[in-house]
């Protein structure tokens, strides 16, 4: 079976990421968002738009895009400007051996992109060696109201079995207006030689990063449509269409919730969901 390399390595990436959440890194700083170093606090509110970010593909200016995953990682409700928030960074900071001021900086950013990850097979893996793809013949297809604008969706069987439960979940808790078209998948497995000619054509091969080695390629991959920044397209990478996406009802709700389903996020793309196979245990 070609996966089965993929396959073992989550398994044994389940156990680095439970040790990896324990203890401080899970838990909540269960105080007043007023609560908390004022001076950690103005300058998050300062750096939140102005800080230098080369962790991804690009440089960025600010970290807002990611203040939801971040308020997630170290366990707290509260914005990123008030003391609140910085109260529970600092916990954070310490729980994981860095100095404990309660303001973000690049090594406590690079920290908590370390954490995420972990949490994502395909990342650590293809750091050595670049996962075998999926085979087309053993992948299911999804239903046509599961796919965005009459697409062919590919998935392995899993993957598509948890996203449906992960839907149904959203659906439930009446995230998903009717006819809207939110939370389908706009893509899923992507061959090697049509994930190369598709971001060559779009120049956006990102170094050659998609072309030569994406997650699609192994079938647990999907793109989800959370909306789009008006005049963007859904995978739009503009930092105006992310923020706006990280911003969304949905996509707040799915990084607290989706690790139920077994899903993990690439950071830097709101709408990058992997399947995991394993949660880190969250509600």
């Amino acid at each position: 079976m070609q996966l089965r390399r993929f396959d073992v390595s989550i398994v044994c990436l389940a156990c680095v990421v439970c040790c990896f959440t324990a203890a401080g890194m899970r838990a909540a700083v269960a105080a007043p968002c007023s609560a908390g170093p004022q001076a950690a606090a103005a300058e998050n509110a300062r750096t939140l738009t102005s800080m230098p970010i080369t962790a991804f593909h690009r440089p960025e200016t600010g970290w807002a895009v990611y203040e939801t995953m971040i308020a997630h990682e170290i366990g707290t409700e509260c914005p990123a400007n008030t003391p609140g928030f910085a109260a529970a960074l600092a916990h954070w900071q310490g729980a994981n051996h860095l100095g404990a001021s309660g303001t973000m900086d690049d090594s406590t950013f690079k920290a908590l992109k370390l954490a995420w990850d972990r949490r994502r097979p395909w990342a650590m893996i293809s750091r050595h060696q670049c996962p075998d793809a999926a085979d087309e013949h053993a992948l299911v297809r999804a239903g046509p109201a599961e796919s965005y604008d009459g697409k062919t969706i590919l998935l392995r069987t899993d993957a598509l079995a948890a996203f449906r439960r992960m839907a149904d979940a959203a659906q439930r808790a009446g995230l998903i207006p009717p006819k809207s078209g939110l939370f389908v998948i706009f893509s899923g497995y992507r061959g090697v030689d049509a994930d190369a000619a598709r971001c060559a054509k779009e120049n956006n091969c990102q170094s050659g990063a998609r072309a030569t080695c994406s997650a699609h390629r192994t079938g647990l991959a999907l793109d989800i449509n959370l909306g789009a920044a008006p005049g963007f397209r859904l995978d739009s990478s503009a930092d105006q269409n992310r923020l706006f996406l990280s911003r969304t009802k949905l996509y707040r709700w799915m990084v607290k919730n989706a690790g139920r389903f077994g899903f993990v996020n690439y950071a830097f793309e709101p709408w990058h969901w992997e399947f995991a196979a394993a949660s880190d245990g969250r509600k």
